[in-house]
Protein backbone atom coordinates (compact mmCIF):
# COMPACT_ATOMS: atom_id res chain seq x y z
CA UNK A 1 0.00 0.00 0.00
CA UNK A 2 1.47 3.52 -0.75
CA UNK A 3 1.85 5.63 1.93
CA UNK A 4 1.63 9.45 0.64
CA UNK A 5 3.43 11.56 2.82
CA UNK A 6 2.03 14.68 4.20
CA UNK A 7 4.21 17.50 2.84
CA UNK A 8 5.89 17.53 -1.55
CA UNK A 9 8.35 19.71 -3.19
CA UNK A 10 6.41 21.97 -6.17
CA UNK A 11 6.92 25.95 -7.16
CA UNK A 12 4.22 28.07 -6.85
CA UNK A 13 2.86 30.78 -9.32
CA UNK A 14 2.36 33.76 -6.21
CA UNK A 15 0.77 35.93 -8.57
CA UNK A 16 1.34 38.31 -11.71
CA UNK A 17 4.53 39.41 -13.08
CA UNK A 18 8.08 38.13 -13.67
CA UNK A 19 10.13 35.14 -12.73
CA UNK A 20 9.75 36.05 -9.15
CA UNK A 21 6.70 34.98 -9.01
CA UNK A 22 7.80 31.75 -9.18
CA UNK A 23 9.14 30.17 -5.99
CA UNK A 24 10.05 26.45 -5.70
CA UNK A 25 9.14 25.01 -1.90
CA UNK A 26 9.63 21.81 -0.18
CA UNK A 27 6.69 22.22 2.24
CA UNK A 28 3.30 21.52 0.04
CA UNK A 29 0.39 19.74 1.74
CA UNK A 30 -0.10 16.80 -0.34
CA UNK A 31 -3.78 17.20 -1.92
CA UNK A 32 -6.38 14.52 -0.55
CA UNK A 33 -8.89 13.21 -2.98
CA UNK A 34 -12.14 13.21 -2.80
CA UNK A 35 -14.40 10.77 -3.37
CA UNK A 36 -14.83 10.68 -7.49
CA UNK A 37 -10.47 11.70 -7.36
CA UNK A 38 -7.12 9.72 -7.62
CA UNK A 39 -4.29 10.99 -6.53
CA UNK A 40 -1.52 11.13 -9.18
CA UNK A 41 2.25 11.57 -8.11
CA UNK A 42 3.78 13.18 -11.00
CA UNK A 43 6.87 11.56 -13.11
CA UNK A 44 7.28 14.77 -15.58
CA UNK A 45 4.67 18.21 -17.02
CA UNK A 46 5.18 20.08 -20.02
CA UNK A 47 6.04 23.84 -20.27
CA UNK A 48 3.38 25.92 -22.07
CA UNK A 49 2.35 29.01 -23.33
CA UNK A 50 -0.23 29.24 -20.67
CA UNK A 51 1.89 29.14 -18.62
CA UNK A 52 3.75 32.13 -19.29
CA UNK A 53 0.80 34.01 -20.32
CA UNK A 54 -0.99 33.36 -17.30
CA UNK A 55 2.03 34.79 -15.35
CA UNK A 56 2.41 37.83 -16.78
CA UNK A 57 -1.18 38.83 -17.23
CA UNK A 58 -0.72 38.46 -21.24
CA UNK A 59 -4.84 36.92 -21.32
CA UNK A 60 -6.51 40.00 -19.59
CA UNK A 61 -8.01 42.45 -21.66
CA UNK A 62 -8.25 45.09 -18.58
CA UNK A 63 -5.81 47.51 -16.60
CA UNK A 64 -6.89 45.42 -13.60
CA UNK A 65 -5.27 42.00 -14.19
CA UNK A 66 -6.82 40.78 -11.18
CA UNK A 67 -9.74 40.45 -12.44
CA UNK A 68 -9.34 38.53 -15.81
CA UNK A 69 -6.13 37.18 -16.46
CA UNK A 70 -6.83 33.43 -16.54
CA UNK A 71 -7.69 31.55 -20.08
CA UNK A 72 -11.40 31.26 -18.63
CA UNK A 73 -11.33 35.19 -18.42
CA UNK A 74 -11.66 34.97 -14.98
CA UNK A 75 -9.26 36.23 -11.50
CA UNK A 76 -6.93 33.71 -10.74
CA UNK A 77 -6.58 32.51 -7.19
CA UNK A 78 -2.46 32.59 -5.89
CA UNK A 79 -0.92 30.82 -4.71
CA UNK A 80 -1.81 28.23 -7.44
CA UNK A 81 0.54 24.96 -8.85
CA UNK A 82 0.73 25.38 -12.61
CA UNK A 83 1.35 22.41 -15.28
CA UNK A 84 -1.44 21.44 -17.95
CA UNK A 85 0.74 18.59 -19.31
CA UNK A 86 0.76 15.48 -16.67
CA UNK A 87 2.14 12.14 -17.33
CA UNK A 88 2.31 10.17 -13.81
CA UNK A 89 0.57 6.74 -11.97
CA UNK A 90 -2.16 6.73 -9.68
CA UNK A 91 -1.16 6.25 -6.11
CA UNK A 92 -4.47 7.25 -4.37
CA UNK A 93 -8.19 6.90 -4.84
CA UNK A 94 -11.51 7.99 -3.97
CA UNK A 95 -13.68 5.85 -1.70
CA UNK A 96 -15.79 5.74 -5.10
CA UNK A 97 -12.96 4.43 -7.39
CA UNK A 98 -11.78 1.27 -8.09
CA UNK A 99 -9.09 0.27 -6.33
CA UNK A 100 -7.79 -1.48 -9.31
CA UNK A 101 -6.83 2.23 -10.91
CA UNK A 102 -4.04 2.03 -7.96
CA UNK A 103 -0.40 1.90 -10.27
CA UNK A 104 -2.13 2.92 -13.49
CA UNK A 105 0.19 4.98 -15.39
CA UNK A 106 -1.87 7.99 -16.78
CA UNK A 107 -2.10 11.45 -18.66
CA UNK A 108 -4.47 13.92 -17.66
CA UNK A 109 -7.05 15.42 -19.59
CA UNK A 110 -5.91 19.49 -19.53
CA UNK A 111 -9.48 20.95 -20.41
CA UNK A 112 -11.17 20.04 -17.28
CA UNK A 113 -15.00 19.43 -17.20
CA UNK A 114 -16.08 17.66 -13.54
CA UNK A 115 -14.63 18.16 -10.00
CA UNK A 116 -14.67 15.11 -7.46
CA UNK A 117 -17.96 13.92 -10.35
CA UNK A 118 -20.00 17.41 -10.06
CA UNK A 119 -19.89 18.66 -13.66
CA UNK A 120 -18.62 22.34 -14.63
CA UNK A 121 -20.75 25.39 -16.21
CA UNK A 122 -17.19 26.40 -17.36
CA UNK A 123 -14.58 24.31 -17.79
CA UNK A 124 -10.96 24.31 -16.13
CA UNK A 125 -7.87 24.26 -17.08
CA UNK A 126 -5.49 22.51 -15.18
CA UNK A 127 -2.71 24.12 -13.60
CA UNK A 128 -5.50 27.45 -13.71
CA UNK A 129 -8.26 27.35 -12.39
CA UNK A 130 -6.75 24.31 -9.94
CA UNK A 131 -3.29 23.05 -9.10
CA UNK A 132 -1.68 21.78 -11.73
CA UNK A 133 1.56 19.55 -12.33
CA UNK A 134 4.53 21.27 -11.50
CA UNK A 135 4.84 19.66 -7.76
CA UNK A 136 5.10 15.94 -7.00
CA UNK A 137 1.61 14.96 -6.33
CA UNK A 138 -1.72 15.87 -7.93
CA UNK A 139 -5.52 15.43 -7.41
CA UNK A 140 -8.00 15.11 -10.44
CA UNK A 141 -11.68 13.75 -10.86
CA UNK A 142 -10.90 9.78 -12.11
CA UNK A 143 -12.70 10.33 -15.12
CA UNK A 144 -9.80 12.93 -16.39
CA UNK A 145 -7.15 10.27 -16.26
CA UNK A 146 -6.20 8.18 -18.76
CA UNK A 147 -4.73 4.99 -18.93
CA UNK A 148 -2.35 5.19 -21.37
CA UNK A 149 -0.43 1.91 -22.69
CA UNK A 150 3.37 2.75 -24.23
CA UNK A 151 6.59 2.16 -24.62
CA UNK A 152 7.61 5.72 -24.05
CA UNK A 153 9.17 7.19 -21.32
CA UNK A 154 7.66 9.60 -18.80
CA UNK A 155 8.96 12.74 -20.22
CA UNK A 156 8.16 11.63 -23.59
CA UNK A 157 4.23 11.35 -22.71
CA UNK A 158 4.26 14.13 -21.19
CA UNK A 159 4.74 16.42 -24.27
CA UNK A 160 1.56 15.18 -25.13
CA UNK A 161 -1.35 15.69 -23.12
CA UNK A 162 -2.06 19.83 -23.81
CA UNK A 163 -0.36 20.71 -27.00
CA UNK A 164 -1.46 17.58 -29.07
CA UNK A 165 -5.22 17.65 -27.52
CA UNK A 166 -5.47 21.41 -28.74
CA UNK A 167 -4.13 20.44 -32.25
CA UNK A 168 -6.15 17.30 -32.38
CA UNK A 169 -9.34 19.78 -31.42
CA UNK A 170 -8.11 22.24 -33.65
CA UNK A 171 -8.78 19.37 -36.54
CA UNK A 172 -11.74 17.96 -35.08
CA UNK A 173 -13.35 21.12 -35.02
CA UNK A 174 -12.37 22.41 -38.73
CA UNK A 175 -13.44 18.91 -40.11
CA UNK A 176 -9.70 18.28 -42.09
CA UNK A 177 -10.33 15.08 -43.53
CA UNK A 178 -8.05 12.81 -46.17
CA UNK A 179 -6.86 14.72 -49.42
CA UNK A 180 -7.12 17.98 -48.04
CA UNK A 181 -4.59 20.76 -48.04
CA UNK A 182 -3.96 22.30 -44.43
CA UNK A 183 -1.33 24.99 -43.72
CA UNK A 184 -0.49 25.33 -40.31
CA UNK A 185 1.28 28.26 -39.07
CA UNK A 186 3.74 28.26 -36.00
CA UNK A 187 4.57 24.79 -36.97
CA UNK A 188 7.98 24.56 -34.94
CA UNK A 189 5.95 25.13 -31.59
CA UNK A 190 4.27 22.38 -29.29
CA UNK A 191 1.18 22.78 -31.07
CA UNK A 192 2.18 23.12 -34.54
CA UNK A 193 4.47 20.64 -34.63
CA UNK A 194 1.76 18.43 -33.12
CA UNK A 195 -0.74 19.63 -35.91
CA UNK A 196 1.44 18.62 -38.56
CA UNK A 197 1.76 15.04 -37.15
CA UNK A 198 -1.62 14.79 -36.99
CA UNK A 199 -3.15 16.11 -39.80
CA UNK A 200 -0.69 13.87 -41.54
CA UNK A 201 -1.84 11.33 -39.70
CA UNK A 202 -5.52 11.43 -41.13
CA UNK A 203 -4.51 11.70 -44.64
CA UNK A 204 -3.74 15.47 -45.22
CA UNK A 205 -0.89 17.67 -47.09
CA UNK A 206 0.58 19.47 -44.87
CA UNK A 207 2.02 23.35 -44.83
CA UNK A 208 4.28 24.31 -42.57
CA UNK A 209 5.29 27.83 -41.58
CA UNK A 210 8.59 28.03 -39.38
CA UNK A 211 11.76 29.59 -39.79
CA UNK A 212 15.03 27.54 -42.27
CA UNK A 213 16.81 26.48 -39.34
CA UNK A 214 13.91 23.93 -38.71
CA UNK A 215 12.66 23.56 -42.03
CA UNK A 216 13.99 19.49 -42.16
CA UNK A 217 12.84 18.97 -39.08
CA UNK A 218 9.32 19.57 -39.69
CA UNK A 219 9.56 17.76 -43.36
CA UNK A 220 10.63 15.07 -41.19
CA UNK A 221 7.36 15.10 -38.82
CA UNK A 222 5.07 15.08 -41.95
CA UNK A 223 5.04 18.24 -44.00
CA UNK A 224 5.21 17.87 -47.49
CA UNK A 225 6.23 21.84 -47.58
CA UNK A 226 7.81 24.66 -45.97
CA UNK A 227 6.89 28.09 -46.30
CA UNK A 228 9.47 30.38 -44.06
CA UNK A 229 8.34 33.43 -41.72
CA UNK A 230 9.93 36.06 -43.65
CA UNK A 231 8.32 35.26 -46.63
CA UNK A 232 3.87 36.11 -47.99
CA UNK A 233 2.09 32.90 -47.25
CA UNK A 234 -0.14 34.26 -50.20
CA UNK A 235 3.15 34.77 -52.96
CA UNK A 236 4.28 31.11 -52.15
CA UNK A 237 0.75 29.22 -51.25
CA UNK A 238 -1.18 31.22 -54.58
CA UNK A 239 -4.50 32.52 -53.92
CA UNK A 240 -7.55 30.08 -52.79
CA UNK A 241 -5.27 27.13 -52.25
CA UNK A 242 -5.97 26.09 -48.96
CA UNK A 243 -8.59 23.47 -47.36
CA UNK A 244 -8.19 24.66 -43.71
CA UNK A 245 -5.68 27.08 -41.95
CA UNK A 246 -4.47 25.78 -38.82
CA UNK A 247 -3.20 29.18 -36.94
CA UNK A 248 -0.77 29.66 -33.27
CA UNK A 249 0.17 32.87 -34.60
CA UNK A 250 -2.04 35.95 -35.48
CA UNK A 251 -0.39 39.04 -36.19
CA UNK A 252 0.22 41.91 -38.85
CA UNK A 253 0.08 39.03 -41.68
CA UNK A 254 -3.35 37.57 -40.66
CA UNK A 255 -5.50 38.79 -43.80
CA UNK A 256 -2.97 36.86 -46.02
CA UNK A 257 -4.34 33.50 -43.97
CA UNK A 258 -7.73 34.06 -45.45
CA UNK A 259 -6.65 35.28 -49.12
CA UNK A 260 -4.91 31.78 -49.10
CA UNK A 261 -8.13 30.01 -47.87
CA UNK A 262 -10.23 28.07 -51.02
CA UNK A 263 -14.33 28.92 -50.69
CA UNK A 264 -15.84 27.42 -48.28
CA UNK A 265 -12.55 26.95 -46.42
CA UNK A 266 -11.94 26.61 -42.70
CA UNK A 267 -9.72 29.01 -40.26
CA UNK A 268 -9.39 27.38 -36.58
CA UNK A 269 -7.07 29.20 -34.63
CA UNK A 270 -5.82 28.90 -30.58
CA UNK A 271 -3.27 31.03 -30.15
CA UNK A 272 -1.77 34.39 -31.30
CA UNK A 273 1.83 34.68 -30.41
CA UNK A 274 2.52 37.51 -32.77
CA UNK A 275 -0.41 39.72 -31.62
CA UNK A 276 -3.57 39.12 -30.69
CA UNK A 277 -5.22 41.99 -32.60
CA UNK A 278 -5.74 41.63 -36.37
CA UNK A 279 -7.29 43.30 -39.13
CA UNK A 280 -10.15 41.54 -40.85
CA UNK A 281 -11.89 42.72 -44.12
CA UNK A 282 -15.41 41.06 -43.52
CA UNK A 283 -16.23 40.89 -47.24
CA UNK A 284 -13.77 38.30 -47.33
CA UNK A 285 -15.27 36.73 -44.61
CA UNK A 286 -18.85 36.04 -46.25
CA UNK A 287 -18.26 36.09 -49.73
CA UNK A 288 -15.47 33.03 -49.68
CA UNK A 289 -18.13 31.59 -47.19
CA UNK A 290 -15.30 30.73 -44.46
CA UNK A 291 -15.83 29.22 -41.28
CA UNK A 292 -14.09 30.56 -38.37
CA UNK A 293 -13.31 28.61 -35.36
CA UNK A 294 -11.82 29.17 -31.78
CA UNK A 295 -11.28 26.45 -30.03
CA UNK A 296 -9.80 26.26 -26.25
CA UNK A 297 -12.58 23.77 -24.80
CA UNK A 298 -12.09 20.22 -25.98
CA UNK A 299 -14.63 18.39 -27.74
CA UNK A 300 -15.72 15.25 -25.57
CA UNK A 301 -13.80 12.34 -27.77
CA UNK A 302 -10.61 14.01 -28.87
CA UNK A 303 -8.65 13.08 -25.58
CA UNK A 304 -9.46 9.47 -25.76
CA UNK A 305 -8.65 9.90 -29.92
CA UNK A 306 -5.50 11.61 -28.79
CA UNK A 307 -4.33 8.59 -26.30
CA UNK A 308 -5.29 6.18 -29.04
CA UNK A 309 -3.00 7.69 -31.29
CA UNK A 310 -0.26 7.56 -29.03
CA UNK A 311 -0.77 3.64 -28.22
CA UNK A 312 -0.97 2.96 -31.83
CA UNK A 313 2.06 5.01 -32.59
CA UNK A 314 0.55 7.08 -35.65
CA UNK A 315 2.45 9.95 -33.77
CA UNK A 316 5.79 10.68 -31.83
CA UNK A 317 6.75 12.74 -29.41
CA UNK A 318 9.18 15.61 -29.92
CA UNK A 319 10.89 16.90 -26.60
CA UNK A 320 13.66 19.17 -27.01
CA UNK A 321 15.11 19.44 -23.50
CA UNK A 322 13.68 18.80 -20.17
CA UNK A 323 14.73 20.36 -17.32
CA UNK A 324 14.59 19.55 -13.24
CA UNK A 325 11.76 20.92 -11.16
CA UNK A 326 13.72 23.29 -9.57
CA UNK A 327 15.07 24.52 -12.78
CA UNK A 328 11.94 25.59 -14.13
CA UNK A 329 12.98 29.24 -14.69
CA UNK A 330 15.61 28.18 -16.79
CA UNK A 331 12.93 26.05 -19.01
CA UNK A 332 10.79 28.98 -19.03
CA UNK A 333 13.85 31.23 -20.57
CA UNK A 334 14.73 28.89 -23.12
CA UNK A 335 11.02 28.30 -24.06
CA UNK A 336 10.47 31.77 -24.61
CA UNK A 337 13.64 32.10 -26.99
CA UNK A 338 11.34 30.35 -29.36
CA UNK A 339 14.58 28.52 -30.38
CA UNK A 340 14.05 24.83 -30.10
CA UNK A 341 11.10 22.56 -31.82
CA UNK A 342 8.85 20.70 -30.15
CA UNK A 343 7.97 20.80 -26.35
CA UNK A 344 10.21 21.26 -23.13
CA UNK A 345 9.13 19.11 -20.17
CA UNK A 346 10.06 19.35 -16.18
CA UNK A 347 10.86 15.96 -14.48
CA UNK A 348 8.84 15.86 -11.40
CA UNK A 349 10.00 12.74 -9.83
CA UNK A 350 13.51 12.17 -10.23
CA UNK A 351 14.01 16.25 -9.38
Amino acid sequence: MYQLPEVMRGVVLTGHGGFDKLQYRSDLPVPVPGANEVVIRVSAAGVNNTDINTRTAWYSKSDAASEDASWSGNALVFPRIQGADVCGHIVAAGDNINRDRIGERVLIEPCIREVDGKSLVQPWYFGSECDGGFAEYTVVSAHHAYPVNSDLSDIELASFPCSYSTAENLLTRSNVKAGETVLVTGASGGVGSAAVQLAKARGADVIAVTSPSKADDLVALGASKVVFRDESVLKVCGNNSIDTVIDMVGGDTWSELLDVLKPGGRYAVAGAIAGPRVALDIRTLYLKDLSFFGCTVLEPDVFANLVSRIESGDIKPVVAKHFPLKNIVEAQQMFLQKQHIGKIVISVSED
